[in-house]
């Protein structure tokens, strides 16, 4: 790779949450929501596009707004457009279908398709899938799309009710697929047939976040859950299923790896919803989910991890980490910006983000920022509000060598910031901080700690708050 690739994988001023990987043409395109930074709702932005060459996951390429909300007809100055996905069709044009809201009637709310010559657009839009007649079982919400021998299988639901929809709990199903005609890619010529079902023991029953792919011959059908901070697999041996529970693929508060269980308060980080797909590429497998910032679940932005797909297909429970893309741990040398932390928590642990955490509210919750409102094409991301108790863990770094540990910060804090390889480990290095107001300042510590694929953890014990936690120095 030219470069080292961290986690979240786009640069920090851009908000991609519900990513949806593809390859086309030799290039991995990513697509997704468009969160607007401080927009105080869902996907506020109109839908852009980043792409990658297949071999180097590191150098991601803006390309540009690929479809507005102007462009659908039915916009009216209102109104979101959330989870897309785009495929191409048989007949060798792209196709980007997406959930469009806007007004608060049940008619309202569709699955409407773009289409494009190029998988970077610009897209012109094609037409609504009519799916109304089955909207009170299965919400036209979050689709996916999946292509295969001139086929076209459409996926979609929701578990939400919303009773000015005419929608009640008992009614949802879960999660759709329907087959639709490929010579108009609109047109539903089967189903739908049901994916995945509401209610699954240990509450992973079907919510949002529709995806499919194949690997090795199985059909895999991601979703997110009831639980809300997780994707979750099930498999078929067709593309309309039966699926059968599998497990869950990642969640976003590693909530469910080591002992950590299902109170946000014990979770490794911060957490949201979720919603992502899974990529198969040189030999290796990965899955891409999103993570929230700003004390909201309004301003996400994505993220990915390799995953370990077993001979039977099953998929172990990938971890949060820093270097996701990487392809191993990072160098164990030089200046990281605070924003790649993989785990962040208060001395209380973390929160689940449903609604926007007020200042009034934020007591001593850590959390990633930047300053001003949304940046596009500039940005500052930071670790704000970082006081005593605060954790923020970096994963992983290939240590040799390492003499001293170093953290560039402002505000006034006074105390020591503690670095461990673990989170309940010992303590490898301590940091004196003194207050430096709103002058950025690096200190440094000895480090007398492990070598080889090693976790960083920095916690902060003492008074006042960092006001900005904004890179991690290894010399």
């Amino acid at each position: 790779m030219k470069n080292q690739a961290f986690n979240p994988y786009l640069p920090s001023w851009e908000y991609i949450p519900d990513g949806e990987p593809h390859v086309f043409d030799g290039r991995v395109y990513v697509y997704g929501s468009h969160d607007k930074f401080k927009g105080g709702g869902f996907c506020i932005n109109d839908y852009v596009t980043w792409s990658a060459p297949a071999d180097d996951l590191s150098d991601w390429r803006y390309e540009g707004v690929i479809y507005k909300k102007s462009d659908d007809p039915a916009y009216r100055g209102r109104g979101s457009m959330y989870a897309p996905d785009v495929c191409r069709a048989p007949d060798g044009k792209y196709y980007l279908y997406y959930a469009f809201a806007p007004g608060i009637t049940r008619k309202s709310w569709a699955i409407r398709c773009a289409v494009s010559d190029s998988p970077a657009g610009p897209f012109v839009y094609h037409g609504e899938v009519n799916l109304y007649p089955y909207s009170k079982q299965y919400l036209p919400f979050d689709p996916a799309v999946y292509v295969e021998d001139g086929r076209v299988w459409l996926y979609y639901g929701s578990a939400m009710f919303f009773p000015v929809l005419g929608v009640s709990k008992r009614n949802v199903k879960g999660g759709a697929v329907v087959e639709l005609d490929a010579a108009d890619m609109l047109t539903v010529k089967a189903g739908p047939f049901n994916t995945v079902p509401t209610e699954i023991p240990g509450g992973h029953g079907f919510f949002e976040a529709s995806s499919m792919r194949k690997i090795d011959g199985r059909y895999y059908f991601v979703y997110s859950s009831a639980i809300g901070h997780e994707l979750c697999y099930a498999t078929g041996e067709t593309p309309v299923g039966p699926f059968k529970f599998g497990g869950t693929i990642v969640s976003n508060g590693d909530i469910g790896l080591h002992e950590r269980h299902s109170d946000p308060k014990t979770a490794a980080n911060y957490t949201g919803n979720t919603h992502g797909g899974m990529l198969s590429l040189g030999g290796k497998n990965y899955i891409f989910y999103h993570r929230h910032t700003d004390r909201d679940c309004f301003s996400r932005q994505g993220c990915a991890e390799e995953i370990t797909i077993e001979p039977d297909g099953s998929i172990k429970q990938a971890e949060m980490t820093s270097c996701g893309l990487n392809g191993g741990p990072l160098k164990g040398s030089g200046r990281y910006e605070a924003r790649i932390a993989c785990n962040l928590t208060s001395r209380k642990g973390g929160r689940f983000h449903s609604k926007p955490l007020g200042k009034n509210r934020a007591g001593c919750h850590p959390y990633f920022t930047q300053s001003g409102k949304d940046r596009e094409g500039d940005g500052d991301q930071y670790i704000a509000n970082f006081c005593d108790g605060a954790t923020a863990g970096f994963k992983y770094f290939d240590i040799s060598g390492l003499r001293r540990v170093g953290i560039t910060v402002c505000g006034d804090a006074r105390g020591v910031m503690q670095v461990r390889n673990a989170p309940q480990g010992d303590v490898v290095a301590e940091i004196a901080v003194t207050p430096t107001g709103d002058k950025e300042t690096t200190f440094f510590g000895d480090y007398a700690g492990g070598e080889g694929k090693q976790a960083l953890y920095f916690t902060f014990v003492g008074t006042g708050r960092l006001t900005k936690f904004t890179y991690i120095v290894l010399d």
